[in-house]
């Protein structure tokens, strides 16, 4: 068939099935300085079935004991979605697959002459009929098989027909073009799945993009329009280099740009978000779309006068659909009615006046360089309006035990609305215990939880200033605040309690009678 055919859009449309593979458990756990326990791969993976995605890679079977288990642990699970091992095209990779009780094989075969000559040495004759004898093996063994080209967005496109064709005659149930290192363009992408689906005779063509050159998403979309009918993503666009398609990012774009439905709960991807950053540590770029923290949060004073009167002046999506949550952010860009709108929900109501002097206020605090918290705010607008600073939880007491070979343990003797609390916990560090202590002394009164943490040095030396910056969260409702010590125990609970004092502030607000 004549190349000049495929600038026509022969199909240019999505699929009426769209399938979701998630691989953040295998490829997303690639991502350096990323390592999952077993336990903490089956909480995701639990997450992930709730979430709706048709297939779980739980991870690469053959690589480690604690590999083997993870994917055992979540095979056991019952859950609804799909388990994938992934594995390379060798047969004790196969076999430790099979072992693990995965329902599918995610099976990887190299096409690339690049890959054929300098990583596996093989020449193209031999890989077709390692392909064959490998998709035969894992059907033997009783999988759904899932035959990946790796490379293939380099591949020579014959070959790559010829390769993807003899594992299906062996049985493969799916084929998967991958882009490797990210080079497809979203023009190349939609050529090269319209010529995989017209010659290929599969049911289910799988996309699987990295994000080198920031195009993951676009090419992914670009892709399932040509022909493709799965998408291989990660939560948080979590992988190796630069990362891969982002799952969120993917499944909103298509409900909202293109109305397309998925079978997703797409108001749990702030909650997985934040799970999956919190598991692997990898905490998600405040401006990143779809999940970062600013994806609902307003400062502009331009922006916020709008946004109040109708939110999609601002904002191209509500913050309910992926289940997070609009902010006002205090700052030097800030306008009257975003620092109004703030403190009304704060329960305080400043005159006309009072309002300008805490504009101008905050403003004066912005363009000093320094960040605005909410915890700011608040005590601006106190000591502006004249009021006693309210303060229900405050810090009287804390012992920490921590060292080599002891597990870091933490209590704290606080008041709580003049009643006196104490609590005690364990945590991974000093700080962490010390930040449970608290929790666990105003668990029953006040559930509120941290759901942001940054720390960093602001002056040098051994005696260097620690300033924290935390977002805490009390159900529908975040509050910013900062610590700045030079213990980095007290700074982050300067900070937390600053954090917990505002929303507590917020709700007992909320929660008076209405004259």
């Amino acid at each position: 068939m004549s190349d000049q055919k495929w600038g026509i859009a022969l199909f240019n449309h999505l699929p009426e099935k769209i399938r979701v593979f998630d691989t953040t458990l295998r490829d997303g756990e690639q991502t350096p300085g990323v390592s999952l326990t077993p336990e903490n791969k089956v909480r995701i993976a639990q997450r992930l079935d709730e979430l709706g995605v048709d297939v779980i890679e739980a991870g690469f079977a053959a690589v480690s004991k604690g590999e083997m288990e993870a994917v055992k642990l979540i095979a056991q699970q019952g859950l609804k979605a799909e388990i994938c091992s992934a594995s390379r095209g060798t047969t004790g990779d196969i076999d430790a697959v099979a072992e693990s009780n995965a329902d599918s094989i995610h099976l990887i075969i190299p096409t690339s002459d690049l890959h054929l000559k300098y990583k596996i040495r093989k020449t193209r004759k031999q890989i077709l009929k390692i392909t064959q004898e490998r998709v035969e093996q894992a059907k033997n063994r009783g999988l759904i098989v899932e035959l990946s080209a790796e490379d293939a967005t380099r591949s020579d496109i014959k070959f790559l027909i010829e390769l993807f064709t003899k594992g299906i005659n062996a049985g493969a149930d799916r084929i998967v073009a991958c882009d490797t290192v990210g080079v497809l363009t979203p023009e190349k992408s939609f050529e090269l799945f319209a010529k995989l689906r017209e010659a290929l005779k599969v049911p289910v063509i799988s996309v699987h993009c990295h994000n080198d050159f920031g195009m993951a998403v676009a090419n992914s979309i670009a892709a399932l329009r040509a022909g493709a009918n799965q998408f291989h993503a990660t939560i948080n666009g979590l992988g190796e280099r630069a990362g891969n398609a982002s799952l969120e990012e993917i499944v909103i774009a298509l409900k909202s740009l293109y109305k397309k439905d998925l079978n997703i709960k797409t108001d749990l991807l702030y909650s997985i978000s934040q799970l999956v950053s919190r598991l692997t540590g990898i905490h998600v770029q405040p401006n990143k779309a779809i999940v970062g923290e600013n994806a609902f949060t307003h400062e502009s004073g331009i922006h916020t006068q709008g946004l109040l009167a109708n939110p999609l002046t601002y904002e191209p999506i509500s913050p309910e659909l992926v289940g997070g949550t609009r902010r006002i952010s205090p700052g030097k860009h800030s306008g009257s009615a975003g620092i109004k709108d703030t403190l009304t929900k704060m329960g305080l109501k400043p005159t006309e006046e009072q309002l300008k002097e805490i504009a101008l206020r905050v403003k004066n605090v912005g363009d000093k360089g320094k960040l605005v918290m909410d915890a700011d705010l608040l005590a601006i607008a106190e000591t502006v309006m004249g009021l006693k600073k309210v303060k229900p939880i405050q810090l009287k007491e804390i012992t920490v035990v921590s060292g080599d070979k002891v597990t870091p343990t933490a209590s704290v003797r606080l008041t709580l609305n003049k009643k006196e609390v104490c609590g005690a916990a364990f945590g991974v560090g000093p700080v962490d215990a010390s930040i449970n202590a608290v929790k666990a002394a105003i668990l029953e009164t006040e559930p509120i939880h941290l759901e942001k943490y940054h720390v960093k040095a602001i002056t040098g030396g051994t005696d260097a200033m620690v300033e924290v910056v935390v977002t805490m969260r009390k159900g529908d409702r975040k509050a910013t605040a900062m610590g700045v010590r030079e213990d980095i125990v007290m700074a982050s609970l300067e900070a937390v309690i600053s954090g917990i004092n505002v929303l507590t502030t917020f709700y007992n607000s909320k929660e008076k009678p209405k004259k």
